[in-house]
């Protein structure tokens, strides 16, 4: 049995340069020969390249697909600086201090910076089936060093399910639960056979 993904469920973030990077030099699976990468507008696709070489040219091979959006960051978190008039102003004494109040606020250092986003569900990040598993392997090495964000997935390996979850870089215990969702007016909204007057 072909390993392959059931279930994806990504919410996973990271800087579209350390993406880049991650990609430069991947620790790929055997299946992967190399991976191709291609941005259109603000999207981030990135292709699996077979090694095996009877797969025909035709085939679409699986591909991750990333969102790129722009996130302001900021060199110190607002958060922990004090509030504005806060600082000392020098000078001793319990009269007024008149040229705090001249003081100009000081505008924290910021730029912006672009994310690669693989964010939704298997069709939407995990796209095309050959080397499904595979591309998915390298999806889980993405999330141990995304900045933030989870990836939770249902696998099966070795005629085995896998459940796999990774939040904001580490791996965490995972477990599959199967549960039946009740249905609200389920019997009523049949038809009853037994006391059917039309059936004899």
């Amino acid at each position: 049995m072909t390993s392959r993904v059931y279930r994806l469920h990504s919410t996973l973030e990271l800087p579209l340069e350390d993406a880049y990077d991650f990609f430069e030099d991947p620790d790929l699976p055997p299946e992967i020969a190399d991976i191709d990468i291609t941005r259109r507008n603000n999207t981030l696709i990135v292709s699996a390249v077979a090694k095996d070489d009877s797969m025909s040219k035709y085939t679409p091979t699986a591909q991750l697909k990333a969102s790129v959006t722009e996130n302001r960051v900021y060199e110190e978190d607002p958060d922990e600086m004090g509030p504005p008039g806060a600082a000392s102003t020098g000078s001793s004494g319990g009269g007024p201090q008149w040229g705090a109040l001249e003081e100009e606020e000081e505008e924290i250092e910021s730029e912006l910076v672009e994310y690669a986003c693989f964010k939704g569900d298997r069709e939407t990040v995990l796209q095309n089936t050959a080397l499904q598993y595979a591309m998915f392997e390298v999806l889980c090495d993405i999330a141990k060093v995304a900045e933030k964000g989870t990836l939770t997935a249902i696998a099966a390996v070795d005629e085995e399910l896998e459940a796999v979850r990774i939040v904001d870089g580490e791996e965490r215990p995972a477990a599959i639960n199967v549960a039946e969702e009740p249905r609200d007016g389920e019997e009523e909204e049949g038809v009853n056979w037994r006391d059917n007057e039309f059936i004899s």
